[in-house]
C-alpha cells in the first residue's frame, strides 16, 4: 500500500477508533460492560434496564449501591432517562422504600442523571409511602438541585422548605447550598452563607472550606482565597489534601509556577503526599506555559511517587506532539493505550502529519488488540 493511501485510511480509521473505546475508557461504564460489543442502543439497554428490575427482587442487590450507580450513570450517558425512570419507579414496590436512606440514595441518583423534577416528586411522595422526611433527605433533595445544574432557585428552596416542613438544616444542609453559589459564581453569596453559620452557632468544617477555596482560587481571586485560607487556620481546621489542590490551581490560574511549585513542597513538609492530580495540575500549568524541561521534570517526579491517569497521558501527547517530541509521545501513548486509558487519536493525528504512517499504523493495531476492535485496513 501507497504511503499515500494508507495515511488516507488512517485519517478514516481515527474517528471509528475513537467511537469505538469511547465507552470503555470511563471505568465507571466499563465496569458495567458484559461484552466487548459497543452496548449503548436502545434494545440492549432496555435488556439492561429489565435485567435490573429483575435483580432489585433481591434483598442483597438493592443494598448494592455501586450496581445503582453504574447503571444509572450508564442509561445517563445514553441519554436513557425513561429507563432510568422506569427502574427507579420500580423500587417503590418494595418494602425498603419506607426507609428513608434508601429513599435518600433514589432521590440523589435522580439528581446525578440531571433530572430533579422527577428527584422532587419522589421527596414530595415520601408521606405516601410511609417515609418520614428529615433533615437527610432534605440534604439529598438539595444535592440533587446541585448535581442537576438547577442552581437558581436553590435559595427559594432552602428558605421556604425548611419552614414549611419543621426541618432544622445542619451544616450538611449549609455547605449544600455554598456549594450551589460557589457553581453559579455568586463567590460573594457563598461567603455570607459563612456568616449565617455563626449566627446560627455551626462551625464550619473543612468542606465549608474547601468549597470555598475552591471557588475563589478558581475564579482567580487569590487574595481572598488567602483570606479564606487564614480563616480556616484560625478555627483550628487543618488543610487536607484537597485544600491544598484548590490554591495549587489558583496559582497556577495565574501563572505563579514558582509559587505553585513551592506550595507542592509545603504540602510534603506538613505530611500530606502529592498525588497523581498534585502532579497533573503542575504539568499542566508547564504545559501552558510550553516548558518542555519542566513538564518532563514533573512528569518524572509523579512516575516516582505515583501513577499516570487518564487526564495526564492526553495532556502530554499533545503537547509533546506539539513540541515534535513524537518518540517520547509514541512511548507514553503506547503505554496509556496498554492501560486502558486514552485512545491515542491525538497521536496518530499527529503522526500523520508527520508522514510517520507506520508508527500510527502501530498504534491503531495496539488499539484494535487492547479494545478487540474489528478495524481492517483496506488492500
Amino acid at each position: 500500500m501507497s504511503r499515500a493511501k494508507e495515511a488516507s485510511t488512517l485519517r478514516r480509521l481515527v474517528g471509528l477508533f475513537t467511537t469505538s473505546i469511547s465507552s470503555t475508557t470511563d471505568p465507571t461504564i466499563s465496569a458495567a460492560v458484559t461484552s466487548s460489543k459497543p452496548t449503548s442502543d436502545a434494545r440492549q439497554l432496555q435488556k439492561l434496564a429489565n435485567k435490573f428490575k429483575k435483580s432489585s427482587e433481591s434483598n442483597k442487590f438493592r443494598s448494592n449501591k455501586q450496581a445503582y450507580a453504574e447503571t444509572v450513570h450508564r442509561l445517563a450517558s445514553a441519554k436513557q432517562f425513561s429507563l432510568i425512570d422506569d427502574i427507579l419507579q420500580h423500587q417503590k414496590k418494595y418494602k425498603d422504600i419506607s426507609e428513608e436512606g434508601f429513599v435518600i440514595r433514589l432521590i440523589r441518583l435522580y439528581g446525578k442523571a440531571g433530572m430533579f423534577e422527577h428527584a422532587q416528586k419522589l421527596f414530595d411522595e415520601m408521606p405516601e409511602l410511609k417515609c418520614e422526611r428529615t433533615v437527610k433527605s432534605f440534604n439529598a433533595l438539595l444535592a440533587a438541585r446541585v448535581y442537576s445544574k438547577k442552581l437558581d432557585s436553590i435559595e427559594k428552596l432552602f428558605k421556604q422548605l425548611p419552614e414549611k416542613l419543621g426541618i432544622e438544616p445542619n451544616l450538611v444542609s449549609y455547605n449544600t447550598v455554598i456549594k450551589a453559589f460557589s457553581d453559579l459564581g455568586s463567590l460573594d453569596a457563598a461567603l455570607s452563607v459563612v456568616d449565617i453559620l455563626e449566627k446560627k452557632e455551626l462551625e464550619p468544617d473543612i468542606i465549608t472550606f474547601n468549597t470555598m477555596l475552591a471557588g475563589f482560587f478558581s475564579e482567580g481571586r487569590i487574595a481572598e482565597g488567602e483570606k479564606i485560607w487564614e480563616l480556616m487556620e484560625k478555627k483550628n481546621i487543618v488543610p487536607n489534601i484537597k485544600s491544598y489542590h484548590a490554591k495549587l490551581r489558583g496559582l497556577i490560574h495565574e501563572n505563579k509556577m514558582m509559587e505553585a511549585v513551592e506550595l507542592l513542597r509545603e504540602m510534603e513538609s506538613k505530611g500530606i503526599k502529592p498525588d497523581t492530580i498534585s502532579y497533573n495540575t503542575l504539568i499542566k500549568g508547564y504545559c501552558s506555559n510550553g516548558n518542555l524541561e519542566q513538564v518532563k521534570n514533573w512528569y518524572s517526579e509523579l512516575k516516582k511517587n505515583c501513577s499516570p491517569d487518564r487526564f495526564t497521558y492526553p495532556t502530554l501527547v499533545s503537547f509533546l506532539c506539539k513540541k515534535n517530541e513524537f518518540e517520547m509521545a509514541i512511548e507514553l501513548c503506547k503505554e496509556g493505550i496498554d492501560r486502558g486509558v486514552i485512545s491515542g487519536t491525538a497521536l496518530i493525528q499527529g503522526l500523520l502529519q508527520e508522514s510517520m504512517v507506520e508508527e500510527a499504523i502501530q498504534l491503531v493495531e495496539l488499539g484494535k488488540s487492547r479494545f478487540h476492535l474489528k478495524l481492517k485496513l483496506p488492500l
